[in-house]
This record gives C-alpha cells, structure tokens and sequence, in this order.
C-alpha cells in the first residue's frame, strides 16, 4: 500500500537496448544496409545521433518505429473501476486478479474516492456500505454460493491487482490521453506512476509521455482546463 492509497506501480519489464532497438527500426526504413550492421555500427552507440533521428521519426508520424518495444507493469491498489477504464485500450495485454478464483474471506479492501473521504459523514456511510457488502458476500460463499456468482455484489471501488504489458506506442498514446486534467484522478495517478517508472530508466521518454495538449500544442477537448488554447480560436 502507498502513503497516499493509491496505484503501486512497479516496472519489471523492458528492452535492455530500447534506445538502439528504436533507432536500427528507424534507420532500416531509410537505408539499403541491413538491420544488423545498423545495429552494431558506430552511430548507434552515439545516443545524441539516436535521439535526433528517432525524434524526428516520430514527428512525421512513423509510429510503427516504436511499436517494437515492449514494457511491462505490475499494478496493484486501484479500483475496478479505474480497471476498466485501463481495460478500455485496445494495444494492452492484462493479467488481473480474478474475482471468480480469488475469493475473499474476510472485508476486502477498497478504495474511497477523495470527493467522497474529505466529506467526513459521507466516507462514514460509505464504509459501513461496504462493510455491508462485505458481510452479505460472505453470507453467500459460506451458504455454498460460488465466489464466481457471489462477486455479483462486490461494487467498482474493490481493489485489483494485475500486470500490464503494452508496447510504446500505446505507452505513448496512454500517458497522452490520461493524463489529461480532463481524466479521472485514480487513473491520472496510475499512468503517472508508470510513466515516472519509464522515465526514470529511459529519462529520454520525458518529452513524449505527457498530456496529448503538451504534444499537440493545443486542447482538443470539450471543455478544457485552459492550460492550452482550445483548438480553432
């Protein structure tokens, strides 16, 4: 668990050459030599020359470049329903606790959204609510009903686990997409704390894994925060 109650990420998996791997996918598409001379040739131990081609590859938009690596993250203390909102991105791979297997034998744990534990009476209600919960869920696994059946009753705010791969492409996408102020704040926490992850082996990142306004140069949103002009005007 984190001081704060939300999202413990935790990176344990990437490429040990994701700079070089990017940059010989980059040079192949604009050279007669092969893959593996661009990989081991002088440039590609130079990350200065790296960062400029790769730069400017994917500001031209030739993403395919970056689809190559590959990262992993173990993910625990969010709320099914920032599950499913993570669950929602097409290029992502999951393993999540299971609620059919993984029974609970006592109150499981959940998490109080802030608009509702800075409200004193109401994070009051709200944990008797989910003692509640508890006590009927267990009701029904000790009377024979499977757990499978029994989780019907166990509400978005439960707490999961899982591991989550994606590439870095989507990396990309994810990190400009939630991390929008315009994003609920579980998720913005969770996608925040991957990035740091990345970011703190592959510091390079840092310019990439941002809000889509930072990277756009402008808010594309409905209603915006104003931290950008509002596409049009």
């Amino acid at each position: 668990m984190t001081k704060d109650g939300y999202a413990q990420v935790k990176l344990i998996s990437k490429p040990e050459n994701m700079l070089k791997t990017i940059y010989t996918a980059c040079r192949t598409c604009y050279s007669s030599d092969s893959p593996l001379n661009i990989y081991e040739c002088d440039n590609a131990q130079d990350n200065e020359k790296m960062l400029k081609l790769i730069s400017r590859v994917i500001s031209s938009g030739h993403y395919s470049t970056i689809e190559h690596i590959q990262v992993s993250f173990a993910i625990s203390n969010i709320s099914r329903a920032c599950s499913h909102q993570l669950v929602r991105h097409r290029h992502m791979s999951f393993s999540q606790k299971s609620q059919r297997y993984v029974k609970e034998k006592e109150q499981f744990e959940y998490l109080i959204p802030d608009s509702i534990a800075e409200n004193q009476e109401l994070k009051e209600k709200f944990e008797n609510f989910m003692g509640e919960i508890s006590a009927f869920y267990l009701e029904l696994t000790e009377k024979g009903i499977p757990a499978e059946d029994a989780r019907a009753v166990l509400p978005n705010a439960a707490s999961t686990s899982m591991v989550a791969s994606l590439n870095l492409r989507e990396m990309i996408h994810l990190a400009n997409l939630r991390l929008c102020t315009r994003a609920q704040k579980e998720i913005r926490i969770l996608v925040k704390r991957m990035c740091d992850a990345l970011t703190e082996e592959e510091p390079w990142l840092k310019d990439y894994l941002v809000p889509k306004c930072e990277r756009l140069g402008y808010c594309d949103e409905d209603k915006s925060c104003g931290r950008k002009q509002v596409k049009g005007n």
